[in-house]
């Protein structure tokens, strides 16, 4: 049972996410690759899929009881192959990597968490093998798995570098539409410019992120921080623009709510309705997602630790991970993957060694943990 093999079987199936990229492939095909190749292992075989043709896998290994369940959660979906220098689906191993779209981000956690679940034996606790799509958008699939099962504590397979991740930020977005009022180019008597209104506010909005880079730091993330990601108004050259709209993306730390993001940029906003002249904006809330900070102490961290034969890195991300959502619904977990390079770029690997070293650590991590 050998997780380079698997993995090289795990990288020819596209499953690049149609969310991301129209047309996408989607998981339908690589989940019924996983559904039959952990039957065969004998796991107990479920498939969700609240989203016709974006199913998630998770396939249970049942204990004899009396023992802890452990959750094993990965995403089998990727971004896009577009660009990707080479045959994305083609794996080829050179000095000792493997290179193809995923092997990184994240089928070499996929392939290893599958392999350690198929090899433990004559456990008490459950061994629950989460294959989940979605993760390189909205995450839905994990959000699926949460309404029909949980466990006693979960490990993410993400790529770490073998360090332990036990924090990560979290995200907010927003809109702001700043209003103006059109008219003829020749006549500014009667029209209010909404894009140089949004000037204003985009000068607020980079002290504010140098005033969040100077404050207060989270021992592991730092600080959070904030950015404008998308721009759109005007309608044509001689017109006055009559709106404009920002979006932005506010990452946070452990501490910090959508409710209190919010409440920053209103006052921002408040601010420079009172002070700047025919300053006129509403602020839309969008998709929110938590940070995550894992428990140093808790059951699975300590034991994944003994597992590993050497004093841990311990490590936190700045993006975010499914890790947010399995702690909000009370389990426990922290993040645990592969070596390697290239998660959304042009070439993409992982080292086989760290795929190896993954594999026994976490079979080491269910046989303790479970047993």
């Amino acid at each position: 049972m050998n997780p380079r093999d698997l993995l090289a079987e795990l990288i020819a199936i596209d499953s690049v996410n149609p969310d991301l990229v129209p047309g996408g492939n989607g998981e339908q095909t690589i989940v019924d690759f996983c559904a039959d190749w952990l039957s065969a292992n004998d796991f107990e075989i479920h498939r969700l899929e609240q989203r016709p043709g974006r199913p998630s896998l998770v396939a249970v290994k049942k204990g004899s009881g009396g023992g802890r369940s452990l959750m094993l959660n990965g995403h089998v979906d990727t971004v896009g192959t577009a660009g990707y220098d080479g045959d994305p689906l083609k794996p080829e191993v050179k000095d000792g990597k493997m290179f193809g779209r995923g092997t990184f981000d994240m089928k070499g956690g996929v392939a290893a968490m599958m392999v350690a679940a198929a090899r433990t034996k004559d456990l008490r606790g459950d061994v629950i093998v989460a294959c989940v799509a979605d993760e390189e958008h909205g995450s839905f699939g994990t959000e699926e798995v949460l309404q029909h099962f949980t466990a006693d504590a979960a490990i993410v397979t993400e790529p770490s570098h073998l360090e332990v991740t036990l924090a990560h930020k979290g995200f907010v977005w927003f809109d702001v539409e700043i209003e103006g009022r059109a008219a003829h180019g020749s006549r500014p008597e009667l029209g209010v410019d909404a894009i140089a209104k949004a000037g204003h506010f985009l000068v607020a909005l980079e002290q504010h992120g140098h005033d969040l880079a100077t404050g207060p730091k989270h021992h592991l993330l730092g600080t959070g921080t904030v950015h404008a990601s998308l721009i759109s108004g005007g309608e044509e050259a001689s017109t006055y623009p009559s709106a404009c709209r920002i979006t932005l993306e506010r990452r946070t730390v452990p501490g910090e709510t959508p409710d209190h993001v919010e409440n920053e940029l209103t006052q921002i906003l408040d601010h420079l309705t009172a002070t700047v002249p025919d300053f006129k904006a509403a602020l839309t809330r969008g998709l929110a997602r938590d940070p995550f900070e894992a428990d140093p102490d808790a059951e699975i961290v300590r034991t994944l630790i003994a597992n590993l034969g050497a004093p841990p890195v311990i490590r936190a991300e700045p993006f975010w991970t499914d890790c947010a959502l399995l702690a909000a619904a009370g389990i426990p977990c922290l993040l645990f993957g592969v070596d390697g390079a290239g998660a959304h770029a042009a070439t993409e690997h992982v080292d086989l060694a760290s795929l190896d070293r993954l594999t026994d650590v976490l079979t080491g991590t269910i046989t303790e943990f479970c047993g």
